[in-house]
């Protein structure tokens, strides 16, 4: 079995998912189904396809459409279920209004034994090469807005559907020339097929106005400009409507994601990654719905299947060659793994990530001057004055060893003693607090760090606020200087920065409340938790220490925002981001288990229960340490062997 590079690779022999498209045949072979299912095969999945239309095309051309009967359609719609039922749908070219109507009916059908299985539209309308495609062949672009098909049968039947500009101008009938017309168009699609939307701004024509203009001068368009940006593809410049014109902008608008952190389900989010000046974009639009519909049916949220989907049509893109006269098809790349094509994610309305990333770092917040002394703010401003606002919280981190081995997270300070005592020289403390009392969102004058409580938390252990808080911190920051270890204090920064603690740990969910130019300031190491690919790139935006990956196994120690990830997915982050960072796999974790996670290449674990429920917790931790340097050890042989066996 040769790999997607031409390498050699191991059988498969685990069944893959099973992904339908359901679209229309380019007998050009470069959108529609068989681009579908090149991109399905390509990322892992088995494809399975359902005729809609049979359209006469090459890469210049579209000069007959025909779409199959309405019998045909169900036919391969009943044969497939009882035999290949999906773990995901694509739907893309639907030929007419009839077909719409069906399909719905027929999904409103499956939904009822198959709730969970997303499906993906990809509303076509227009081919690559600028023919509509519609029954009547219709050249008239303007003409075909005003009877194009409408999918609000489909209302909350389907999961995501992505129209491209023009699609959502026709979708929505509105003008959508302006980048704050376009996100607004996009919610509102949002809404009215109660869905999620991913609207494609990838291929707005530089300058134009009329996303209504004849498809073919826009195709002229961007010849001219792909020619005029080669001199200088690092020139940034917004048009006049709001658009950068160096990068592919795409707007998703979640609606009530399905195993999503509630964090993220409802959110509304710009994706950007740079443009890639290329006329070889046949079937993009194909490719990115049928990767969303492949890496949802892996068991990935989501959000995570669009940011993967993107990236994978962004290095489809930069690989591209022209095979006929036209636009070329996209590159078939494998899983996306260079964390450069991953879209730089900005949150809007409220969001946490833009506050941090476009605010001055400022410490004489009155929060913040509660925890820090006056020579730790002359010292912040003094760094303050010495870093250029565009690089605030980019690299700004502490870096640490990549070998942090065995992390223990605990909320004892007797156990935190004997740990450090031990010789561990990385850990964590996480002590259970009534976090309303803690907020930057609470008036200087409520937030008394003297004040005393003991209250309880929602698992019955007892949890500290106020001056027994501040005490049992204080205490633990100075046992980690004693022994000279990295201690990092979970979600109170506040005190982490007061008393000059190593570092912090947060949660995607504390970043929202929390002062991360303060923390930098402070010269502390930050550590973030992430559910998903989509959480971990949030994390990269932060450039922190190292980023934690979980929940991997189910786990009792606190309520979780998401599903266990798996091994599976485990390995997918840690072959995106482990040369950029010192990655930590958390939940669940033992000596049961540990072994199966040193495959999945990562090089640091996260231990709680594994520690803190031990009748010896020091034997414990001295046990797994041992189980996990000899899976060091031997995947170090391994490795050996390999390349030994590759010079023979």
């Amino acid at each position: 079995m040769q790999g997607i590079h031409g390498g050699k690779l191991p059988m498969n022999t685990e069944r893959p998912a099973f992904v339908w498209t359901i679209a229309g045949s380019d007998s050009g072979g470069g959108a529609g189904i068989q681009a579908d299912l090149a991109t399905i095969q390509d990322l892992g999945c088995h494809g399975c396809s359902v005729v809609t239309t049979v359209t006469a095309q090459s890469s210049v051309a579209v000069t007959l459409v025909e779409p199959v009967s309405a019998a045909m359609l169900m036919a391969q719609l009943t044969t497939l279920l009882s035999d290949l039922p999906p773990k995901a749908i694509k739907i893309g070219l639907l030929a007419d209004q009839t077909q719409v109507a069906l399909l719905a009916d027929w999904i409103a059908s499956f939904k009822i034994h198959y709730p969970s299985v997303p499906v993906i539209v990809d509303p076509v309308m227009v081919a690559s090469c600028g023919d509509a495609l519609a029954v009547d062949n219709c050249q008239d672009i303007k003409s075909a807005a005003k009877s194009a098909l409408d999918f609000k049968p489909f209302k909350g039947l389907i999961e995501l559907i992505t129209p491209n500009v023009l699609e959502l101008g026709r979708l929505t009938h509105s003008d959508v020339s302006t980048k704050a017309q376009f996100a607004a168009a996009a919610l509102a699609l949002s809404q009215s097929l109660d869905c999620s939307v991913l609207a494609k701004g990838g291929d707005v024509s530089f300058g134009c106005t009329d996303i209504l203009a004849d498809t073919h001068a826009q195709t002229q368009t961007h010849a001219s400009t792909y020619a005029q940006t080669q001199a200088n593809v690092h020139v940034i410049a917004l048009d006049s409507n709001g658009w950068d014109l160096a990068l592919a902008e795409d707007y998703l608008v979640c609606r009530q994601v399905r195993a999503s952190s509630e964090l993220h389900q409802n959110g509304r989010f710009w994706l950007a990654c740079q443009r890639v000046n290329t006329r070889h974009n046949h079937g993009s639009g194909c490719t990115l719905s049928s990767a969303i519909a492949a890496v949802l049916a892996q068991g990935f949220v989501l959000q995570d299947a669009v940011v993967v989907a993107k990236a994978y049509v962004s290095q489809g893109l930069s690989a591209a060659i022209g095979l006929g006269q036209g636009p070329g098809p996209l590159a078939r790349t494998g899983w996306p793994n260079d964390l450069s094509r991953y879209a730089k994610i900005n949150l809007c309305d409220g969001n946490f990530i833009s506050h941090h990333l476009n605010q001055h770092l400022d410490v004489r917040s009155d929060l913040v001057a509660t925890v820090l002394s006056a020579t730790d703010q002359a010292t912040a401003q003094v760094r303050i004055a010495s870093t250029p606002p565009q690089n605030i919280l980019s690299h700004c981190f502490k870096v640490l060893d990549a070998d942090l081995g065995v992390y223990p997270v605990v909320s004892d300070l007797t156990m935190l003693e004997s740990l450090l005592a031990a010789g561990v020289k990385t850990v964590q403390l996480r002590i259970k607090t009534d976090i309303s009392e803690l907020t930057t969102t609470t008036a200087p004058a409520e937030f008394d760090l003297g004040k005393s409580a003991l209250g309880r938390c929602e698992s019955g252990e007892p949890e500290l606020i106020g001056s027994e808080l501040e005490a049992q911190i204080q205490t633990a920051i100075a046992l980690g200087k004693h022994f000279n270890a990295q201690l990092f204090i979970n979600d109170h920064w506040q005190l982490a920065i007061k008393y000059h603690a190593f570092g912090v740990h947060l949660g995607q969910e504390d970043l929202a409340v929390t002062d991360l130019a303060a923390i930098q300031a402070a010269g502390l190491a930050l550590g973030i938790s992430s559910h998903s690919y989509f959480e971990s790139l949030l994390a990269h935006q932060y450039s922190p220490s190292y980023i934690a990956l979980g929940h991997i196994f189910p786990t009792t120690t606190k309520q979780m925002p998401s599903a266990p990830q798996g091994l599976a997915k485990l390995k997918h982050y840690v072959a995106l981001l482990q040369d950029h960072y010192p990655l930590v796999a958390i939940g669940g974790i033992d000596l049961d288990n540990l072994a199966k996670v040193k495959t999945t290449g990562v090089g640091n674990i996260a231990v709680v229960r594994a520690i803190t429920k031990a009748k010896d917790p020091l034997a414990a931790f001295a046990e797994l340490s041992q189980a996990w340097e000899q899976c060091s050890l031997s995947e170090e042989l391994a490795v050996k062997h390999e390349l030994g066996a590759k010079h023979e």
